[in-house]
């Protein structure tokens, strides 16, 4: 009897018990259906060759990425030195609490004097010892989240740096526990002795695993004991590095087998402060991400303000990252600052002599890379552990600059330093944050007029812009700069998001004389702790777990293939639909106020029409959320904290019509918004003015939720005064009017192909790699033509299906790949590929 594999889709599952049905002797076969789809394969012609770096993941501290995720550090706020400036609700003795036995007494503060550790390293704790018997006085550490995270008979590495006043030395007690008190570990004794910083060590053996463990560790006597990066390591890290990697995450980034690891970010890279941390510039702690704060011996690092909102210790700085990137067989791209921020910040570095010394430390970071051991900073390397070279080829300067000429003209000064002393060295420039715009097309422009060679492109668009836009670079110029992908996911983590990446993965491939490297991104969250979804690699304080787009894009990475075989496909796409539906109005986190609201037909016809003089009972809050009420005959939406507060009126079936009304911004950090082509909470169009915090005009377009933008360009909006808003809707053309006068138009006519292909060909082992992507939820009778190629009769197939709403979480993992072998193979045949799936057949050829 068939038993479906419990990990198949329900309808894949159906469809291989069909399969099974048909081939087995004597078993009614049912008539094949007439083949839907057609993928045509040209096998003599020349293909395209993929960069062995063509898939690589983007690593960001983001969602708690780095510190209690995968760096492998257990301790929270090991240095003491989370603030305010980090956090609001941060102390220095954040993640820790005074604690005794035995009668201990004593009081525990924090310091920064001039008896701390490093300069560096400014705060420290200071415990004032009171002890008159045998009681122990000191402070517990409560971990990352749950707690500290151990397993039975694991061995975890306990250090901290200590001083003390006592001339007969301080006795120190650490003990590894639960919440309740009871031992996971036997305990450690320890005597600190002298008045200069030492530091001391010791090995604790874990009894029982929990993921809600403590660390405490308190002293006996008298006098002032001070402590600095007190530490607990488990010894079981990835490849058994000292002040390594946790293992389950970096094993599932090394099982991706990435070609690129791009580092540091993101936002943490163009946001903050670009000053030293030092004394002539205050010690800021908001600073973008300097590569020099994070190496070296971690009690002399840097310490930082976090852009997404928390402590950034830098135990996990540039050493471990290329040392990860080799371990892993991948090429190291780390992006340095340009001295334009971005992220919402905007503002350009105006001082010269900070630039250039920028510009020195990324020749410097090239020299740490890559020097000889007797140069200054190839000499810290190998002082580090590592005397051979790291072979760095790549460098990015920027990351989604809003302000194009400013970042330009710094980019060049970075890009001639950097060819003049190492011009083997691949300068990548960025096209901002956005696939398209006016940011988007003047960084283009530069970038392709200075002969750039790579530019960086990044979009966080819905799943339906994926599948409708699998074909974005078949148009590009091929004598142009190649793409890099740097930051990409369509918003969501379900299985029809993966099925949408997908698709678009067989557009880069296709496309690979252009798109040199392509990176999903974010790469890790924590699930205790998230500023950004979606997101790739799930996690816990002992647990992981890949999502959707985890498994498809580890399908891709694992069988990219050397080169492209031409091929097309052939079969029936969705055609696009009017843009109809309700209007709405909308704000967020402003008050503001509308008026006049009429929606007309060409002719003139009034379709509807609101003045608000005898109420807004027309009007049907989406959101529910913010206040609105009608105020001096005009509908005001008054609450300037509420987010996304869109309400709706009509329904307008019409295919051609214009929505004109009046609004003004009466207070907050924002403009106002205008929707149309309501279909209901997840599925619309608005035209944002004033948006991202009155620094930018917007249209976009929400489907089952997601958003991408249609239309962006450089807008601010002026409280108190009242604006003339026109949308003239022409089927799927659109045309925005503010005050009279066109602001932007787009037309909305892509067209959705759910089922898509491309064919690569494996040097090593000699096969084709035929991928299809059937994102449609019924299944696709397709006819193969290999053109003639003669081919061994079984292949290897992996299939990737489920419902496309099912997603993989802490609980469960139901999507995963299934592998098996097939036959039916020839130089041309048939197969039906599941709903819902993403299909890879490794064809032999004879």
């Amino acid at each position: 009897m068939f038993r479906p594999h419990p990990l198949l889709g329900l309808a894949a599952a159906a469809l291989v018990a069909a399969t099974v049905a048909a081939a087995a002797p004597g078993l009614a076969k049912t008539p094949a259906a007439e083949p839907e789809y057609t993928i045509t394969v040209d096998p003599a012609a020349a293909g395209t060759p993929i960069s062995d770096s063509m898939y690589g993941v983007f690593f960001e501290d983001i969602n708690s990425a780095v510190d209690g995720g995968l760096h492998a550090e257990l301790v929270r706020n090991r240095s003491f030195e989370f603030l305010p400036a980090d956090n609001r609700s941060y102390t220095p003795l954040t993640g820790w609490t005074p604690t005794s036995d035995g009668g201990g007494a004593g009081t525990a503060s924090t310091a920064d004097d001039d008896a701390r550790l490093h300069e560096r390293n400014r705060t420290y704790l200071r415990l004032d010892l009171a002890n008159t018997g045998a009681g122990h006085y000191g402070v517990t550490n409560n971990g990352y989240h749950s707690g500290i995270a151990v397993r039975a008979g694991g061995a975890y590495d306990f250090s901290v740096w200590a001083r003390t006043d006592a001339a007969a030395g301080t006795p120190l007690s650490v003990t590894l526990h639960d919440a309740a008190g009871q031992p996971l570990a036997a305990p450690l004794s320890r005597t600190v002795r002298g008045a200069g910083w030492t530091k001391y060590r010791g090995t604790l053996k874990a009894t029982r695993t929990t993921d809600a463990g403590r660390l405490s560790v308190r002293a006996g006597g008298t006098g002032v004991l001070r402590m600095d990066m007190v530490s607990l390591f488990p010894r079981d890290t990835f490849r058994g590095r000292p002040n390594g990697l946790r293992r389950d995450l970096a094993e599932k980034i090394a099982a991706l087998k990435p070609g690129f690891v791009r580092f540091p970010g993101g936002c943490l890279v163009n946001t903050g402060s670009m000053y030293g941390y030092d004394a002539a510039s205050n010690w800021p702690r908001a600073r973008s991400y300097q590569w020099k704060d994070t190496v070296g011996p971690v009690e002399t690092r840097a310490t930082n303000a976090n852009f997404w909102g928390y402590n950034q210790s830098y135990g996990l700085g540039y050493y471990e990252y290329f040392q990860f990137a080799e371990d892993i067989g991948a090429m190291p791209l780390p992006v340095v600052p340009a001295l334009v921020t971005g992220c919402g910040q905007n503002q350009a570095t105006v001082d010269e002599a900070l630039l250039r010394r920028h510009i020195s430390d990324t020749l410097d970071l090239i020299e740490f890379a890559n020097g000889p051991t007797s140069s200054t900073w190839g000499g810290l390397r190998a002082s580090m552990g590592h005397p051979r070279p790291f072979g760095l080829t790549h460098l990015a300067v920027g990351n989604e600059e809003n302000l194009p000429d400013a970042y330009f003209a710094n980019f060049e000064k970075f890009r001639a330093a950097i060819e003049e002393k190492h011009p083997d060295i691949t300068v990548i420039g960025n096209s901002g944050p956005d696939d398209q715009g006016s940011t988007f097309d003047r960084l283009w422009q530069l970038n392709r007029a200075a002969g750039v060679d790579m530019v960086d492109e990044h979009y966080y668009n819905s799943p339906a812009w994926f599948l409708q836009n699998h074909t974005r670079y078949d148009t590009y110029d091929r004598t142009g700069p190649k793409v890099f992908l740097g930051e990409y996911a369509s918003q969501g983590n379900k299985l029809y998001n993966s099925l949408a990446e997908a698709s678009y993965l067989t557009g880069l491939e296709r496309n690979a004389d252009v798109v040199r490297m392509a990176s999903y991104a974010p790469l890790l969250a924590n699930v205790d702790n998230v500023q950004w979804r979606p997101d790739l690699i799930w996690f816990d304080n002992d647990e992981s777990w890949g999502t959707t787009s985890y498994q498809v894009q580890k399908l891709f990475m694992n069988n990219v293939g050397d080169r492209t075989v031409p091929s097309r496909v052939t079969g029936p796409s969705t055609a696009p639909a009017p843009i109809n539906g309700a209007i709405g109005l909308s704000t967020w986190a402003t008050s503001a106020t509308y008026d006049d609201v009429r929606v007309t037909a060409p002719d003139g016809t009034v379709l509807f029409a609101d003045d608000f003089s005898a109420g807004a009972n027309a009007w049907t809050p989406l959101a529910n959320r913010g206040t609105w009420s009608v105020v001096d005959g005009a509908y005001t939406q008054s609450d300037t904290g509420a987010q996304d507060t869109l309400v709706k009126a009509a329904d307008i079936t019409a295919s051609d019509y214009d929505l004109t009304l009046k609004a003004r911004k009466n207070a907050g950090a924002e403009g106002f918004l205008i929707a149309f082509g309501i279909k209901d909470s997840g599925n619309f169009y608005w035209w944002n003015l004033g948006g991202w915090n009155n620094t930018q005009g917007a249209v976009e377009k929400a489907t089952n939720g997601a958003k991408e933008t249609l239309v962006a360009k450089p807008n601010r909006i002026t409280t108190g005064t009242t604006y003339d808003v026109r949308v003239q809707v022409r089927g799927t053309r659109v045309t925005l009017f503010l005050d009279g006068q066109e602001w932007a138009s787009f037309t909305d006519d892509r067209v959705t192909r759910p089922f898509t292909q491309v064919v690569t060909r494996d040097d090593a082992t000699g096969e084709l790699i035929v991928k299809v992507v059937n994102a449609q939820d019924k299944a696709a009778v397709t006819r193969v033509d290999l053109g003639g190629l003669r081919v061994r009769e079984k292949a290897r197939m992996t299939v990737i299906s489920g419902d496309p709403g099912e997603q993989n979480t802490r609980s469960a993992e139901p999507i995963q790949p299934v592998t098996r072998t097939v036959g039916g193979i020839a130089s041309a045949f048939t197969r039906t590929f599941a709903p819902n799936s993403v299909t890879f057949l490794r064809i032999r050829t004879k």
